[in-house]
């Protein structure tokens, strides 16, 4: 019977869950609605119904189940106040235990997917990394000696919420200025609209409504050569590289990734980014840090990195 574990991956709208076994396969993946408005335990009937029906044709052992989700908390298993989330606190890992007695660990979705690169994609072999996940917003993952850094309460790495212009942008932390209101799929499309109102040269831009405009939008616009949608590219970058090289003078580490939708804007992103990073960073750092991509396949890297999650654990524990 093949050894496997369950990676869940909680979002908003959807959750993503599969098998995973120690190689880092993806043997099966599904997907169901969240609906978080209703009560979580409905949440979880229909999640582990489905995930039975994966099971009836194979002959899978279950070693353990990880599970990657907003505001989660490592030390308590609870999601706390998530956002897009109704719930309100919830104990995932009491939860689950009503359905499969095996270990079970939970974490936020940034530190599942750095897990996830250490075991199964880009960080293979480093013990020292962050990742950045560019979506809605900006989470983060950072690993200091091949484990992740949790901080005393669970809630470290929260590279997304420190201040990168005093009294900028409203975030929904409540605060101003936060990396994520610049640099995340949301950021960038603020500035396409600060920058159509600062320039007034023509632009592919300016014939998209407000509510259609999307991040996807100005990568494809700025792939065109549109000057306007590129600048929001180097503007992003310039903003995201900055915030990088004040975080490698905490924490050293041998690569950055980036992973999620706006990084698969390629060099468009990444140029910019490594541009303003390397003409920021202290000197004893410069050329020394690999900023590079995810190498996990994006329709199976939530799941991936939730297995991840409890591979680790799991391997720690014996």
């Amino acid at each position: 019977m093949t050894e496997v574990v369950v990676g869940i991956d909680i979002g908003g709208t959807n959750t993503a869950f599969g098998i995973v076994d120690h190689k880092g396969k993806c043997l099966i993946k599904n997907e169901i609605e969240t609906r978080s408005q209703q009560p979580c335990n409905k949440f979880f009937d229909r999640l582990f119904s489905s995930l039975q029906e994966m099971f009836k044709d194979h002959e899978y052992q279950i070693k353990g189940i990880g599970i990657g989700a907003p505001n989660g908390n490592y030390y308590t298993g609870k999601i706390e106040n998530p956002p897009n989330l109704k719930w309100g606190n919830v104990n995932l890992v009491e939860m689950v235990k009503k359905y499969y007695n095996v270990p079970i660990v939970v974490t936020n979705d940034a530190n599942a997917a750095a897990l996830g690169e250490m075991k199964f994609g880009a960080a293979r072999k480093m013990k020292n990394f962050i990742l950045i996940t560019l979506g809605t917003g900006l989470g983060s993952g950072i690993v200091v000696n091949g484990e992740l850094l949790y901080g005393h309460d669970g809630f470290a790495g929260e590279l997304g919420h420190v201040i990168v212009e005093k009294n900028g942008r409203l975030c929904g932390c409540g605060r101003r200025g936060c990396l994520e209101t610049y640099a995340s799929a949301t950021g960038i499309r603020r500035t396409a609209f600060e920058k159509l109102a600062e320039y007034d040269e023509d632009s592919l831009l300016r014939h998209i409504s407000c509510a259609e405009l999307t991040a996807r939008t100005i990568y494809e616009f700025a792939r065109k050569g549109d000057r306007i949608a590129i600048e929001c590219f180097n503007y992003t970058g310039k903003i995201l590289g900055e915030a990088l090289a004040d975080a490698v003078a905490y924490l050293s580490p041998e690569a950055i990734i980036i992973f999620g939708g706006l990084a698969k804007s390629g060099d468009l992103l990444l140029n910019p980014v490594r541009e303003h990073y390397e003409k920021n960073v202290l000197n004893i750092f410069k050329n020394k840090v690999k900023i590079m991509t995810s190498q996990l396949k994006s329709d199976e890297a939530a799941i991936l990195g939730a297995g991840a999650l409890i591979w680790h654990e799991m391997n720690h524990r014996k």
